[in-house]
C-alpha cells in the first residue's frame, strides 16, 4: 500500500523506489502481485508517464485510511508505555498570531522527537476540512465572528479587529484613524472571494451599504504587503499580524470587522496532537 501511494504521489516508479528506499525492481514486483490479488490494474504505464486507473482511483483512499490507522495503532502503542511517537500535521493560515507556531513546533520537537512533523498552509474552511477527514491533526485559523468551525474540536485563541494596510506615502498614512466609508473608494489587494479571510471584509462592507474594489486577490498575505508598499492598493488585515510586515504603514478602523482565532483538532484526536495542545497551554 506504501508503494502504490507513493507512485501515484510521484507518478513514477523510479521516484516512488527512490522516497520508499527500494530498489525500483522490487517496488514493481510487489504491486503487480498486489494487483494480482486485487484482480485489477492499479496503474497505466507507457514510456512517457505513470497515471493511477480507475481502479487504482478507487484503492487509493482506502489505502490511505488503513495506513493510516496502522500509524495511529502504533503511536498508542508508545503512548500506552509512555512515548509520544507517529506524526503530527499541522495546518494554519497565512495570518495566524495567538501562537508562534515555529517556537512551539521546536519546543515539540525538542521534547518528542520521535514524531514526524508536517506543516501545511492554506485557507480556512480547507483546514477544517483536512482535519475533519484526519489529514491534517491540528489547524489554525481565523473566522469571522459570524462563523464557528462545525465538525471537530475549537478552542478559541483570540479575537481581533482588522486594520487599514497602506503604502508609507499614501494620503490616509498620517492619520490615526479612518472608517469603512472612506476606505470603499481605494482599490483592495485581499484573498481570493469565499474564503473565511476575505468574508470578514465583505460582510463589514456589505452591512455598511458599501461596495469596494477588490482588483488584487491573492493567497498570501505578504504578497498583499508587496502590493500595498508601492501603492498600488490597500488592504485590511488583523492588526496582531500587521507588525510582522515592513514597509507599509496601519491605521485604526473605526468600524472595522472582528475576527477570530482558533485551534482544532480531531474528536479522535492522536497522542501526538494531545502533546502538541499540551506544548500551547491547552490541555482538554
Amino acid at each position: 500500500m506504501r508503494y502504490v501511494i507513493a507512485v501515484a504521489e510521484t507518478n513514477s516508479f523510479t521516484r516512488a523506489a527512490e522516497r520508499c528506499l527500494v530498489v525500483q525492481s522490487a517496488l514493481s514486483h510487489q504491486i503487480a502481485r498486489l494487483e494480482r490479488e486485487l484482480g485489477a490494474r492499479l496503474f497505466e504505464r507507457t514510456s512517457r508517464r505513470v497515471r493511477l486507473t480507475p481502479a487504482g482511483a478507487a484503492f487509493l483512499p482506502a489505502a490511505r485510511q488503513c495506513l493510516d490507522a496502522a500509524d495511529r495503532a502504533a503511536a498508542e502503542v508508545a503512548a500506552a508505555v509512555g512515548e509520544v511517537r507517529g506524526r503530527l500535521a499541522v495546518g494554519l493560515i497565512p495570518t495566524v498570531a495567538a501562537v508562534d507556531i515555529p517556537e512551539a513546533l521546536r519546543d515539540f520537537r525538542r521534547r518528542h522527537p520521535h514524531v514526524r512533523i508536517s506543516l501545511r498552509v492554506g485557507a480556512s474552511e480547507e483546514l477544517v476540512e483536512k482535519v475533519e477527514q484526519g489529514a491534517i491533526d491540528i489547524a489554525f485559523l481565523g473566522l469571522p465572528t459570524t462563523a464557528r468551525p462545525r465538525g471537530v474540536v475549537a478552542h478559541e485563541l483570540a479575537r481581533d479587529r482588522l486594520v487599514a494596510v497602506v503604502a508609507p506615502d499614501h494620503p490616509l498614512a498620517g492619520q490615526r484613524s479612518t472608517d469603512l466609508r472612506t476606505l470603499s473608494s481605494e482599490v483592495f489587494v485581499d484573498l481570493p472571494a469565499g474564503t473565511a479571510g476575505r468574508l470578514q471584509s465583505d460582510q463589514a462592507f456589505a452591512a455598511a451599504g458599501l461596495d469596494r474594489d477588490v482588483a488584487f486577490e491573492v493567497t498570501s498575505a505578504d504578497y498583499i504587503a508587496r502590493l500595498v508598499r508601492p501603492g498600488l492598493a490597500v488592504a485590511m488585515l488583523p492588526s496582531a499580524y500587521v507588525p510582522q510586515l515592513e514597509g507599509v504603514t496601519t491605521i485604526e478602523v473605526a468600524d472595522a470587522p472582528a475576527r477570530i482565532e482558533y485551534v482544532i483538532w480531531s474528536r479522535s484526536r492522536t497522542p501526538a496532537a494531545t502533546a502538541f495542545l499540551t506544548v500551547i497551554g491547552i490541555a482538554e
